[in-house]
């Protein structure tokens, strides 16, 4: 289906929408903020059903009600939880809408979460059967780096392991061009809570990283679709909606991949593969038009494949 595509909101129509936003919630409405964005999506973020730009957000204003101005939205669970957008409908035993906000996934409700100031805001309809949590996404890249979560920025610190200074150069000039100031420490220093963590290596020197041990238990534990198997991490494979292993991919490999749990802080970014060259090869493709999108994405060559990969059985 076409695209939708929004225009901003003429400031006549805001001001009406920022004074229905006052009046439903009372007094004590904050001043509002700026320049949020909506994608709405299925299947992983491989469909687009519709985006939409707000400059000037109402006070008061959170991601379900966000997402309302915008696309004709019903709700279930006494308004907890999205059931259809624009028809699209989810609410089955294994398909249901999920959001993310600068790529990492909230908490609270949409209900109760807040837009702050750049907020990316993505709605994705997806099969939901291999894991019920994804706790990051890749594919609002620059952010989180770039305005944080929930309002609050945070440091970002590249975690480079040994002999993996040239692809941590790539990442660091990628993230320096998107605005971002970016410290470089050797793996095993420790990130914290209080941090944004990417992880520079090949498999073998970073699997003991904790949140890397999530990515090897699998789409359950990670909500990464993909896996190194290996002493050294020598394939990945990669696995389908269901969290099964559709193929494995061999010889100079790469994943660019997000995950954590709320015990571990922040998500944690890998760049890694399973030689030098498929950090490498990670490396290059950390960057806004190549993630753009995407849950997690593998490199074989130049050949990018959106993760979870299509089944073919």
């Amino acid at each position: 289906m076409p695209v939708r595509v929004f225009r901003v909101l003429r400031p006549a129509v805001a001001a009406v929408a920022v004074a229905a936003s006052v009046a439903g919630c009372g007094f004590g409405a904050g001043p509002g903020t700026k320049d949020a964005s909506v994608r709405v999506t299925e299947n992983f973020g491989a469909t687009v059903l519709g985006r939409a730009l707000e400059k000037d957000v109402p006070g008061s204003e959170t991601v379900i009600s966000l997402l309302k101005r915008h696309f004709k939205v019903t709700t279930r669970d006494r308004g907890a939880s999205v059931e259809s957008i624009d028809g699209h409908r989810g609410g089955s035993e294994r398909l249901n809408w999920s959001y993310f906000v600068n790529g990492i996934q909230p908490a609270k409700d949409a209900a109760l979460t807040d837009v702050n100031k750049g907020d990316h805001i993505w709605w994705d309809l997806h099969d939901s059967e291999a894991t019920q949590s994804i706790a990051a996404v890749v594919g609002s890249y620059p952010e989180p780096f770039t305005n944080g979560v929930g309002g609050k920025e945070f440091p970002t610190l590249l975690n480079c392991a040994p002999n993996s200074q040239a692809a941590c150069d790539i990442v660091g000039e990628s993230l320096h061009h998107a605005g971002v100031k970016a410290a470089d420490q050797v793996l095993g220093t420790g990130s914290g809570s209080d941090s944004l963590a990417v992880v520079v290596g090949t498999w073998g020197q970073i699997k003991n990283v904790i949140a890397a041990q999530l990515i090897s238990a699998g789409p359950a534990d990670s909500g990464v679709y993909g896996q190194f198997v290996g002493q050294q991490g020598q394939a990945l494979e990669l696995d389908d909606a269901q969290g099964e292993i559709e193929r494995t991919l061999r010889g100079s490999v790469g994943l660019v991949a997000a995950t954590g749990n709320e015990r571990l802080g922040q998500p944690t970014w890998f760049v890694t593969g399973t030689d030098t060259a498929g950090v490498m090869a990670a490396a290059r493709a950390f960057t806004a038009a190549k993630l753009d999108g995407h849950f997690a994405i593998a490199l074989s060559g130049d050949r990018v494949i959106p993760l979870p990969v299509p089944a073919t059985g």
